[in-house]
Parts: C-alpha cells; sequence; structure tokens
C-alpha cells in the first residue's frame, strides 16, 4: 500500500484537504491537453481559500518533519524528538494558538527553594520558553499565535524548550542571553563556586 506523505496528512487532519472538481466527460474530450506549466493556475484559487491559520500549522508541520523524518502527525499537531527529547507541537487553527512542551521532572519533590529557583529563571534565563507546572509534573513549555509566529522564531523556540530540559538543576537557561536584571546570573555564580569547591554534583 502506498504510504502517504505526512505533510499529506497534515493537510487532511487540519481541514485542508481539498478536492478539485472533476471535468465531465463530454467536456475532457473536447479540450486539448494544456501544457504543464498552464495547468498549475487552476490550482491557485483552491490555496487561496486555505485559512492563514491552516497555512501556518502546516508550514509548522513541515519543519518539525524537516527536523524529525520519523514524527508522528496528530490531529491537532505531531511527537517529535530533537536528539533524544521528546517534544509535542499542539495548534488550534481557530484559535491561532500553538504551544511547545515537553516533560522535564516530576513537581511531587520541589522545595519551595526549587520552585523560587524556577521562578527565577522564568524572569530572566527562560527567555521564550518557560518551566511550568500541570499533573504532577514539571514542563517546559513555549506558546505564541500561529499566524505571526516565523520560521526562524518556531525553530529557536525548538531549541529554547529543549535546553531547558537539560539545564534544568544547573543553569535553567534556554540560551546564552540572560536578562540582567534578574537573580538568575547570580544563583549561577554560587553553583559555580560550589562545584569548584567541590560541594555540589551536577
Amino acid at each position: 500500500m502506498r504510504r502517504r506523505s505526512p505533510l499529506f496528512q497534515a493537510l487532511c487532519l487540519t481541514g485542508s484537504c481539498f478536492v478539485l472538481a472533476a471535468i465531465p466527460p463530454s467536456q475532457a474530450q473536447q479540450a486539448d491537453p494544456a501544457p504543464a506549466e498552464e495547468a498549475k493556475p487552476d490550482v491557485a484559487p483552491e490555496t487561496e481559500d486555505t485559512p492563514p491559520t491552516v497555512t501556518a500549522a502546516i508550514g509548522l508541520l513541515a519543519i518539525v518533519t524537516m527536523i524529525d523524518d520519523g514524527a508522528e502527525i496528530t490531529g491537532n499537531g505531531a511527537n517529535f524528538s530533537v536528539d533524544g527529547t521528546p517534544v509535542r507541537l499542539v495548534f488550534d487553527v481557530n484559535a491561532d494558538r500553538m504551544r511547545l512542551f515537553t516533560r522535564v521532572a516530576s513537581s511531587d519533590e520541589l522545595s519551595g527553594a526549587q520552585l523560587e529557583r524556577l521562578m527565577q529563571a522564568n524572569f530572566d534565563t527562560a527567555l521564550d520558553a518557560r518551566y511550568a507546572i500541570a499533573g504532577g509534573q514539571v514542563w517546559s513549555t513555549f506558546m505564541h499565535p500561529l499566524i505571526s509566529l516565523t520560521e526562524e522564531d518556531f525553530v529557536s523556540a525548538i531549541a529554547q524548550t529543549v535546553t531547558l530540559v537539560r539545564t534544568y538543576g544547573t543553569t535553567f537557561s534556554s540560551g546564552a542571553l540572560s536578562f540582567g536584571a534578574g537573580d538568575s546570573n547570580a544563583e549561577i555564580q554560587k553553583l559555580l563556586e560550589s562545584l569548584i569547591q567541590g560541594e555540589t554534583d551536577i
């Protein structure tokens, strides 16, 4: 059986699988075959009717399948992996919203100091991605409107979301930038000093 491509599945799942009207047999016999180059404009009116949120969602799925050719396309997003870290993409084309998220750790054993550290990171080192708690888990997540999200920002969002998972418990950072007015720089300095003195294991 012929395997449908992830993008074809995405088009159908997001409600954009258009069916072109067939030409009646009588007209087909009378019409001369048109060159391939002249046939393309006949499809354009269909794509012009595609809602912009659907077009944006399909674009995100295209990027996901380039990152992970084994990505699982779902009815409202995709499950994929970035260097072994599982990531979930969900979107709502009616609400013009998207979300990336991945599990970090259990939140059941979080102390008050650890929770405070997460909030500090959300202020200055988490950048566009954020730590969040739901269902007894700590999550790394990113949220944004669909239409205004550029390809570059989406790729950056994926990188930040994954990096927050990998730096959890150490720098709590989603990248190289930090908002200097926060508390994280001082906390990271304390961590470095304790590592140098051999008091902390990562």
